[in-house]
Parts: C-alpha cells; sequence; structure tokens
C-alpha cells in the first residue's frame, strides 16, 4: 500500500506525485500487488491503471487504516509522498500497520528537532549550537550567547513552515510564538544561524543502515535560502573530491544511526570562514535530515540516469537490494541546474524576497555542458521570463555594505546595458566599480503609474536588488523596486549568488542570443540543445 501526496500546495507538488508512482511502479514490476492511497484528481498516482486497487480517499490515520485492514495489505510505504504520510507514520505502526522501510521510532528521532540533535552529537556529526526551547527568556540567554542571528525550527513541518531566522531581541517574542502555535505537540529547538554559509543537500537511499546510492546537489544561494526555493547544480562544481567524501561519511554515520532502509534527505552547511578554512578543515554541519523522500529525488534520478525510487522500493521490500555504488565518484561531461518558478504575481503587494519559509510553486531544469550554459538555459525557460537586451537599462539597488552588488556591475559592464539607480548614495557606490554613467532616476514610491512610465521611459528590463533583509515598511525603497519588477513583468534577481551568476551568462552568453523580434526565415538548432537520452547517454528514468 502506497500513500500519496495529497493536495498541492507549496512544499508538496508534483516532485512527491513522480516519487509515488515510481514506487507503485517498481512495487509492480517486482510481482505485487499495489494499493495507492491519494485523493488529489491532478496526480498521476490517481489514473485508474497505475496500480491495482485505488482509493480516492483522505489520508487521515482513520481511513488508512480502514483501507489497510479491508485489504489486508501486507505493508505501508509512508516514506514517498510528502510530509502528510511521514506524519502519520508511528500512529499508523501503533495500530498494528506493517510500515515498510525505515522504523516510525526512528523516523520520529529526524522529525523531532531535540532527539535529533542529541543524536547527532551522540555519533559525532557537527551541527550548528542549538537549544530546546521552554520560554522566551531561556532563548534570549540562548541567543545572547551564541550572538545573533538565530534560527527557529518547529518540528514535523514541510516548506519550513514558522521557520525563521532572528536579527536581534526585538524580533524574538512574535517569531517565538509563530513557532510554538505551528508546533504545539513537537519541540520547537533554537540554533545558531550561520551567515554566509554554502547550502548542500544530499538524497540517498540507504537498506539496513547502509547507503546504496547518494548524489550531492550544491546551491548556488548561500544558507538561508530555503532548500526548495534554492538554485540546484548537479554534479556539484564547486566541491573538491575531499569536501565530497567527508559529505559520504556524514551521509554513512546518519543512515547508520537511524537505521535507515528506503529513500533520506540531509541538507549541510559548508562554513569555509570567508576562505580562511580549506577542504580538510572547513566545517560542515548538518541542519536538517528528512528520512523520505524529497522533492529533489527526480531531479537528481534524471540528472544521474539512476532511478533513486527504484532502488529505495528494493530496499524498502529487502528484494533484489543492489550492491552500494558512489556516484558522485565518477566524472560527468554534463551538469544540471534547478531553478525555482514563483507566483508572485498574484500575490498582490507581497514582497519578492526569499527566507527560510519556501515561496517557490514549481521548478525548471536544464542541462548544459557547463553551469553557465545550464543556468543560461534554466532561466530562460521560468515563467514568462524576459532576457533584458544589450541597449536597455538595469535598475540597481540594495545593500551597500559589501562589494556584491558592484561585481555584478563589474560583471555586466561594457555589454551595452544603461545603468539606472533610485538613490545617489548607490550611483556613488557604484562609480567605484563602472565606467559607465550611473543615472538617478526619479522614484514615486506611492504613484505606480508614474513609475510605469519612468520604467517605460528609461526601457528597464530588468532590476538587481541585493537588499539585506524582508522589507519592514511597504515605502522601503528597496520593497518597491522588487514588488514593481515583479508587477511590470521585468528579470527581477534579489540574491547575490545567482545575480552574480545571472550577470556571468549575460556576459558569455547574451551576444549570441537571437533576437525573435522578427521570425527569421531559417532556424538553426543550436548545439547545446539535445535530448534529455543524448545528455544522460542512455534510456530517460
Amino acid at each position: 500500500m502506497v500513500l500519496g501526496s495529497g493536495v498541492y500546495r507549496i512544499g508538496s507538488s508534483v516532485e512527491f506525485d513522480w516519487c509515488a508512482v515510481s514506487t507503485a511502479r517498481a512495487l509492480r514490476e517486482s510481482g505485487h500487488k499495489t494499493i495507492m492511497i491519494n485523493y488529489n484528481p491532478e496526480t498521476v498516482s490517481t489514473d485508474f491503471d497505475e496500480v491495482d486497487r485505488l482509493y480516492f480517499e483522505e489520508l487521515s490515520l482513520e481511513r488508512v487504516l480502514d483501507i489497510y485492514e479491508l485489504e489486508n495489505a501486507q505493508g505501508v510505504v509512508v516514506s514517498v509522498g510528502g510530509q502528510l504520510p511521514q506524519n502519520i507514520a508511528l500512529p499508523l505502526q501503533e495500530q498494528g500497520c506493517n510500515v515498510l522501510g525505515t522504523n516510525p521510532a526512528d523516523i520520529d528521532k529526524a522529525e523531532d528537532r531535540h532527539k535529533f540533535s542529541q543524536i547527532l552529537d551522540s555519533i559525532g556529526v557537527d551541527q550548528p549550537r542549538w537549544k530546546e526551547l521552554t520560554s522566551v527568556d531561556e532563548a534570549e540567554k540562548f541567543a545572547d550567547e551564541v550572538g545573533y542571528p538565530v534560527l527557529v525550527r518547529p518540528s514535523y513541518v514541510l516548506s519550513g513552515a514558522a521557520m525563521s531566522v532572528i536579527n536581534s531581541k526585538a524580533e524574538l517574542e512574535t517569531k517565538l510564538s509563530n513557532a510554538a502555535k505551528v508546533s504545539q505537540d513537537h519541540p520547537v529547538v533554537i540554533s545558531k544561524f550561520i551567515v554566509g554559509a554554502q547550502e548542500i543537500d544530499i538524497d540517498g537511499v540507504a537498506s539496513d543502515g547502509n547507503v546504496l546510492v547518494h548524489a550531492v546537489s550544491e546551491h548556488v544561494e548561500n544558507a538561508g535560502v530555503h532548500s526548495g526555493d534554492a538554485t540546484l547544480v548537479l554534479p556539484p562544481q564547486d566541491l573538491s573530491p575531499v569536501v565530497l567524501g567527508r559529505l559520504k561519511e556524514i551521509a554513512d554515520k546518519v543512515a547508520k544511526a537511524w537505521k535507515i532502509s528506503g529513500p533520506f534527505n540531509m541538507q549541510i552547511i559548508k562554513d569555509d570562514h570567508n576562505g580562511t578554512l580549506g577542504d580538510e578543515d572547513c566545517e560542515l554541519k548538518v541542519i536538517e535530515c528528512n528520512i523520505r523522500a524529497s522533492r529533489s529525488f527526480p531531479f537528481v534520478s534524471k540528472v544521474l540516469g539512476t532511478n533513486f525510487i527504484d532502488i529505495a522500493a528494493k530496499a524498502l521490500i529487502k528484494e533484489n537490494v543492489p550492491e552500494p555504488v558512489d556516484l558522485m565518484s565518477r566524472s560527468y561531461d554534463r551538469v544540471a541546474t534547478k531553478v525555482p518558478q514563483f507566483s508572485f504575481t498574484r500575490l498582490a503587494g507581497a514582497d519578492p524576497f526569499l527566507g527560510v519559509e519556501m515561496a517557490s510553486t514549481g521548478e525548471v531544469a536544464c542541462f548544459g555542458k557547463d553551469k553557465v550554459e545550464a543556468y543560461w538555459t534554466s532561466i530562460q525557460s521560468t515563467m514568462n521570463f524576459k532576457v533584458p537586451q544589450p541597449g536597455s537599462g538595469i535598475l540597481f539597488g540594495g545593500d551597500l555594505t559589501n562589494d556584491k552588488l558592484g561585481k555584478v556591475a563589474q560583471t555586466v559592464s561594457g555589454l551595452g546595458y544603461n545603468y539606472y539607480t533610485a538613490s545617489p548614495e548607490v550611483a556613488k557606490y557604484l562609480n567605484d566599480f563602472v565606467s559607465e554613467k550611473v543615472e538617478v532616476i526619479e522614484f514615486p514610491k506611492t504613484d505606480k503609474r508614474a513609475l510605469r512610465e519612468i520604467f517605460q521611459d528609461k526601457q528597464i528590463s530588468a532590476v538587481f536588488n541585493l537588499a539585506g533583509a524582508r522589507a519592514e515598511s511597504l515605502l522601503d525603497e528597496d520593497y518597491v523596486m522588487r514588488r514593481n519588477a515583479i508587477d511590470f513583468g521585468i528579470a527581477l534577481f534579489n540574491e547575490p549568488n545567482t545575480t552574480q551568476l545571472f550577470a556571468e551568462c549575460l556576459r558569455a552568453k547574451i551576444s549570441t542570443k537571437p533576437d525573435f523580434d522578427v521570425i527569421p526565415d531559417v532556424v538553426e538548432i543550436p548545439s547545446e540543445v539535445q535530448r534529455w537520452s543524448e545528455f544522460i547517454g542512455g534510456k530517460p528514468v
């Protein structure tokens, strides 16, 4: 019996449906009759011919128990439908169901933040300093001890619900009460938030605590952007064999400690103290472990050409379990990037600023021969994205306390773009980095029509706004800039690393991009456009 993912919402979408369907297919191929419980007509898992018995029912404990009993099922799979099935794994076992794969008591030890942190300490795996939350006073004391910012994490939640980074004492009480509401029955943990660290995803499959396959994807964005909103790169381009070896060790230790059988996902941060630590000494800290398939399972399976869910299904039923393979030690002649797709156009007034709570509603992944080519293709594949053409304007803004905005401006310098800002301070800052004239435009914050006319007059086709924090006021200059980029259908980049990567894409690729204002008589398909099977050198997964 396979439990599906339920309704589509932020954090749970078609990726989990792919996992549930792939599990059902693998079980059928191994000669088992399959039952699917799901109630979302948008999913493939609710197609009548995907399984032997389909129950279009809610994924509640009572309903699942009824069907389990009625069908006299041999076992139930809870690890491929996202957070919803995971939340009822322990009660299902307590009611006598045979939960396939990792023991729900061990799943609870990963979902419960306090137990999770204690086990990591016991197996010698590093993590950011943490404390279980008992009162606001204790939290204040902890934050003063480790220094702001700190991160608050509830237990048993999907897509970072009520998770938040707290930068000062003033924010502490409000955000703590939000987390406590979301996680009333389970502990809330407060931990040190490490600014500027790189985030890494590990997706893996284990059998009886032994890792069979694993994939390491690196985030383009620094830690602090939810993994569902992050741009993923696979195979990793900036991690050395030494770091990859250390990450494999961590995955092995965690799989053994939690006795994992089936899929699992981990998030790890790499902190090299601003380049002062080498690959042997840099800190690798585990911040999350989910003993279930993650939303990146389809991505890693399709990029590496190895179906992780196929292997997970064999591990769950302990039949034909393959020998362990280290996919990360192989060399690949391709790179894939997965970029998020947002729906800010539908959320009037929302600040399109990314944080630890997930906001994306979809994703696009593309191959390339290197990271720049893969990202250039992926970002153009997102909905309604228009590439800023030379001759048009770019509006700059954001944090001036570092050189990140300046480096972006420097990267696109000389390509023929006009530089605009909304304040003399930003113009003065940019003049230190570029030789182009930087024009300060009129910027009416409360008159949208006038602002639209200015954007049209200056032909502004992109906004690069690297603000350090979410706006606290509707009249915040950076907020008005970001929000109107969305409302006017203009390319918006507001995270330093992705902005820099896009700037590098413009420098490398904009001169070769055809202008389709007039459709040419003959269109030559570029050499980088290949079929999926050509990229992975075999049958698509």
